[in-house]
């Protein structure tokens, strides 16, 4: 019996939709190689990196989620607004890191508000551990930044933990209104209850 191809599904409004997964993503193929380049991970229901986007058209954002419907979700917002500098990809974050970006390639990384997996047994499944921040040291360049926040006190501090082991990432100071960064509706819902998030912002030597 004959077997039917595959349907694959249409693409939305600014979705990246790699021709290969197996191989490195040409980014130029997709956006301006003189702007400077940032990664929004897990990117949730997109306000954060469509504010970014909005408020930085002079730099390009790569939103990446796993969730179709927020893919969906993102990319149509996305086109509604007319922005030119964000694309979509729907895909894993630490995959995406690990095989499918170039390296030295993110002048910023973002990580907000990740699965606190919150049970002792689960811990092994968070994200920002060794295997993550190697990942993200090949993927910025030098001076590039990660920034990362939680709502889950135990989180933070595993992961100061996991920063503080790794040479190749160097805390730096983060304070409120130093720059530019709007707050996810999770975070504004989070401070309406009374409640705070606690970040972190490490920076990739130079050299």
């Amino acid at each position: 019996m004959a077997i039917s191809p595959q349907r694959t599904r249409p693409s939305e409004p600014n979705e990246l939709v790699p021709l290969d997964y197996f191989s490195e993503l040409p980014l130029e193929q997709f956006f301006d190689p003189d702007r400077a380049f940032e990664i929004d991970l897990g990117c949730g229901d997109g306000k954060f990196v469509l504010e970014m986007a909005q408020h930085y058209p002079e730099r390009n954002f790569l939103s990446v989620e796993r969730l179709l419907g927020r893919v969906r979700k993102v990319c149509r917002r996305s086109k509604n607004l007319g922005l030119k500098n964000l694309k979509v990809l729907r895909l894993e974050s630490l995959y995406t890191l690990e095989w499918l970006l170039p390296a030295e390639a993110a002048d910023r990384i973002h990580l907000l508000c990740p699965d606190p997996w919150p049970k002792a047994k689960h811990h092994r499944r968070r994200l920002f551990q060794e295997p993550f921040l190697n990942a993200v040291t090949r993927v910025l360049k030098g001076g590039g930044e990660l920034l990362f926040k939680t709502d889950h006190p135990d989180y933070y501090d595993w992961s100061v933990e996991h920063l503080d082991s790794f040479a190749r990432l160097e805390k730096s100071p983060w304070t409120e209104g130093d720059f530019f960064y709007p707050k996810t509706d999770f975070q504004l819902q989070w401070e309406a209850e009374g409640k705070t998030l606690q970040g972190l912002r490490a920076r990739k030597s130079v050299n």
